[in-house]
């Protein structure tokens, strides 16, 4: 008797932490309440964004403003369909997919590079910690600051060859809205004492 309620609560439990993984977080422009939605045993995003920053150097302000801008915290994020004779749903306009919005290549490069050849792009721990590989990258590569929001983001949304290249006035738009939200999440995690 004992043994199967316990299963059944147990079972009960896993699927509402399942379903909660699922739905992104609302206020997702207050990084606080991102964490605190996000804090449970199994599923810990402010655990993984500093796992992350001291694996690769790149604080967590700016990790996660880069997931907010990329994907919304949204783990099945896609980019939108092309339409076939203008009404039909085709195929996706890119690979990018999950928190990050990894090209199908440049994740497999990752899995290469980091040995974590069990890393899901839906994951947010792999998602967070793809994100401060690539952002590393870019500051041993090519002189950016690991706070410069800003730059980090044209490299990774331009990719490392498109941003030696002049940039389109939309990405710098997109650049500055996500180093202003980087610099918004800077100042909320030190009121709410996440450093």
């Amino acid at each position: 008797m004992f043994s199967s309620v316990f299963s059944r609560v147990l079972t009960i439990s896993l699927l509402l932490g399942l379903a909660a993984c699922a739905t992104p977080p609302s206020r997702i422009n207050n990084v606080c309440s991102v964490f605190d939605q996000r804090d449970g045993f199994l599923n810990n995003w402010y655990s993984a964004a500093k796992r992350a920053e001291r694996k690769h150097g790149i604080p967590v302000h700016v990790l996660m403003a880069t997931v907010r801008k990329e994907s919304g915290f949204k783990s099945n994020a896609r980019p939108p369909r092309t339409k076939l004779l203008g009404f039909i749903p085709w195929k996706h306009q890119s690979t990018a997919l999950g928190y990050s919005q990894a090209l199908n290549g440049t994740w497999s490069q990752y899995q290469r590079e980091t040995g974590s050849f069990a890393a899901r792009r839906t994951n947010f721990a792999d998602a967070v910690d793809f994100v401060g590989w690539y952002h590393a990258k870019t500051v041993r590569n090519h002189g950016v600051a690991a706070t410069d929001t800003y730059r980090l983001y044209g490299a990774y949304y331009l990719g490392w060859g498109g941003f030696k290249r002049s940039w389109p006035a939309s990405l710098k738009k997109y650049a500055r809205a996500t180093d202003e939200m980087a610099r918004n999440y800077q100042t909320q995690m030190q009121s709410c004492g996440r450093k």
